[in-house]
């Protein structure tokens, strides 16, 4: 009886990279009736805030696709190029007439109506620049200055442009991630525990020299006593999840985003789900972002070399750390920062990060074979010849 060759077919049947892509596509479609209900009322019209959310997931499809046919590798060489246009991004917020600003913070670029989030396309960016500097410098991971210093810096580096906006929030998940890179690539216990001490001294000292978000640390510890204060979003998004209880309102019926729970597309969607959609379409939320990150740590096993590793671990960070802030926050587990939940929440940027995010991993769902070893990776010399 002739052998069957069953190996390519389970390979596409149970893909985890595909299923996370999956994953990802249910959380758009999951998002869209929320966010319609969200602004519905909303003096734009009803339907307003709806075609734009379909046009940025339109966007993000195609950023999707485009991401997942290039050559990564091929790519490489150009990670400094990617880096640089970031950090320019980044510094042009800064100066008036350029930057754009809203509530205080100036992180936006744009012509027109059209305005772009540079931090958004900054995380990738340092994510693409970090990867490709310790893929060629893999065998000087226990150096000092090449395996620690260096990398360390290039996080620095955006992590400092985003905090002049200022955007805390963002800061310290580019920080958080950069670091995760540079311990998963080999850098030594003695080097990393030091800068992770540094960089919570760091962000401690912003906060206490700033007396909003110090005011906002400290009102957190008693919501009930600050609820008509420094706690209002956050007492409002939880009177929406105990209204909600386990069936829900049901679509359209939520009142919270309507008079009472500001950003209730953006910041607090999962609240207005929670009050209109009960307990099982949270969860189902919570479950979709716990299969990308599991998915993600089976998908890495495939991994052909460093630079990938690191890659499409830092897409997977950026993704599931991001949602892990946001669902903190909106029920009351983290300090009140505005942060978008991916594939959910409205917001250009966010959409089309999130789908050249998910071009990363389709792309290696298509290219990544069987587990491997990581092997050598090729020098600079090898990446420009």
């Amino acid at each position: 009886m002739p052998r069957s060759k069953p190996s390519s077919v389970r390979r596409s049947a149970v893909n985890p990279g595909m299923l996370i892509v999956v994953c990802a596509a249910a959380l758009f479609v999951l998002g869209l009736p929320t966010l319609f209900s969200a602004t519905a009322a909303f003096k734009q019209g009803p339907f307003f805030y709806l075609i734009k959310q379909i046009i940025g997931v339109l966007g993000a499809t195609v950023a999707c696709v485009v991401v997942s046919r290039l050559d990564l590798e091929g790519m490489r060489r150009f990670s400094w190029i990617l880096g640089i246009a970031a950090i320019v991004a980044l510094i042009l917020t800064a100066i008036p007439g350029v930057g754009i600003s809203v509530n205080g913070s100036r992180r936006w670029l744009g012509i027109g109506s059209l305005r772009l989030q540079a931090s958004e396309f900054s995380k990738l960016a340092m994510v693409f620049c970090v990867a490709h500097y310790l893929g060629i410098n893999q065998s000087r991971r226990g150096e000092f200055y090449r395996g620690f210093v260096v990398p360390i810096a290039i996080v620095f580096t955006f992590t400092g442009l985003v905090v002049l906006q200022p955007d805390f929030g963002t800061a310290a998940l580019i920080m958080t991630v950069g670091l995760i890179l540079v311990f998963l690539a080999g850098t030594r216990w003695s080097y990393i525990l030091p800068a992770v001490g540094g960089v919570v001294a760091m962000f401690a000292v912003l906060i206490i020299n700033n007396p909003n978000r110090l005011h906002r640390l400290t009102a957190f510890l008693d919501v009930e006593g600050n609820k008509l204060g420094g706690t209002y979003q956050l007492y409002q998004s939880l009177a929406a999840f105990a209204v909600g209880g386990v069936d829900g309102a049901g679509i359209g019926q939520g009142r919270q985003q309507i008079n009472f729970l500001p950003e209730a597309h953006t910041d607090f969607i999962f609240a207005v789900m929670g009050e209109e959609l009960g307990l099982p379409f949270t969860l189902a939320v919570v479950v979709l972002f716990s299969g990308i990150f599991f998915l993600g740590l089976l998908h890495l096993r495939k991994a052909p070399n460093l630079f990938q590793f690191l890659l499409v671990t830092g897409s997977i960070l950026l993704i599931t750390l991001q949602a892990i802030i946001n669902l903190g926050v909106v029920t009351g587990m983290l300090p009140t920062k505005g942060m978008s939940l991916p594939f959910i929440s409205a917001g250009l940027s966010n959409l089309l990060l999130m789908g050249m995010l998910m071009g990363v991993v389709l792309n290696t769902a298509r290219t990544w074979t069987k587990p491997v070893l990581l092997g050598r990776e090729r020098t600079m010399e090898e990446v420009v010849a």
